[in-house]
């Protein structure tokens, strides 16, 4: 650089761009990485309480190569941030990953996985309402937390009976009662992938900056970001609404309450993020104020 052009404000433009190169780096990881946290504690949580499968590996593949992947290469794309140039030089030993960032993905991760165990098992244990949005229209049949995490153990309840439940244009109907555990789990697997999916599209949002609001570093200053989400939601309403796609994928459509409870499950990955945010605003205070002292 220097042998190509030796002015000063070349030299402060290459820093600004090397700068937010980083920044755009760790926004990549740092999405990805809390992400796919998220995933693992949903499937460890599923093993560990016993419930049935509630995502398929088909899912999960579509959820990691394609849904993600758009946003994930956006964030690429993010302008430098708002006072870039004031910040003190980036100590050489200093790791991508701080303590405090691993802390971030775990917490970020494990919310993204609870959500997803959560509302999964919130349809087989709840057919009345939730948050004021009722549940019951599809007529499923609500057990019990035991039955759920012991559904195995179906044949041996004789008193076990699931009833006929509307997903889309499709009535299922269990011969087997127990099949309400397999067959059945269509509408919640559903509802924990369009969770998963929505969670990671807000998490995209987060990842725009590393401790700046969304107040301050709004999702519109990376328009690339929103096409990329824009996309990848279309997709997923892509194959819950084309039935080939649907039964491919083993989703049924949802309605438009159902979306409602997705939305109000997956909105708090925002406030929380916030919230980590601000504590590592401070503590990069804290840093500067030590580094003077």
């Amino acid at each position: 650089m220097v042998l190509a052009d030796d002015d000063f404000a070349t030299i402060v433009i290459a820093v600004r761009e090397g700068r937010s190169i980083y920044d755009n780096m760790k926004a990549f990881i740092r999405y990805l990485i809390s992400s796919n946290i998220g995933e693992v504690v949903c499937i460890f949580l599923m093993a560990l309480l016993g419930f049935p499968q509630g995502l398929l590996p088909v899912q999960l593949l579509w959820v990691n190569l394609v849904t993600d992947g758009a946003p994930a290469t956006a964030l690429g794309f993010n302008p430098p941030e708002r006072g870039i140039m004031n910040r003190p030089p980036r100590p050489p030993s200093e790791g991508i990953v701080s303590g405090w960032t691993f802390f971030r993905f775990m917490a970020i991760g494990t919310y993204v996985g609870l959500a997803t165990v959560g509302i999964f098992a919130l349809w087989y244990l709840n057919n009345e309402s939730f948050l004021g949005i009722d549940l019951s229209a599809d007529g499923h049949t609500a057990v019990t937390f035991n039955q759920l995490s012991h559904w195995g153990e179906c044949p041996l309840w004789p008193e076990f009976h699931a009833s006929p439940y509307t997903a889309g244009n499709n009535l299922y109907t269990f011969a087997d009662p127990c099949d309400y555990f397999s067959a059945g789990k269509v509408k919640a697997s559903t509802l924990a992938m369009t969770t998963l999916v929505a969670l990671e599209m807000f998490n995209a949002l987060n990842a725009l900056s590393e401790n700046n609001s969304l107040l301050t570093t709004p999702p519109w200053v990376n328009r690339s970001l929103l096409l990329a989400i824009t996309v990848s939601m279309g997709l997923h309403f892509a194959i819950l609404y084309t039935p080939w796609l649907a039964n491919a994928f083993g989703v049924v459509p949802l309605s438009a309450s159902e979306w409602l409870i997705v939305i109000l499950v997956s909105f708090p990955i925002v406030p929380i993020d916030e919230v980590l945010k601000l504590i590592g605003r401070q503590l990069a205070k804290n840093q500067a104020a030590e580094k003077l002292d």
